[in-house]
């Protein structure tokens, strides 16, 4: 299997989308939209990090 296979029940993870400028009001919110998207992205590269490992070639039994 190649690493831009797909396996059912455990497809890749896909990234978050990233906000665009406008959607930040810049009066310094807590959490800002970009803290949730950077918080989001972190999560995601976790998870694919893990998806990864789990179809590395020659791991499979």
């Amino acid at each position: 299997m190649t690493s831009s296979e797909q396996t059912p029940g455990d497809p890749r993870p896909t990234p978050p989308e990233r906000p665009s400028p406008d959607e930040c009001c810049h009066s310094g919110c807590h959490p800002c939209v970009f803290d949730l998207y950077q918080d989001a992205l972190d999560r995601y590269e976790q998870q694919l990090r893990a998806w990864e490992a789990r179809h590395a070639p020659g791991l499979q039994g």
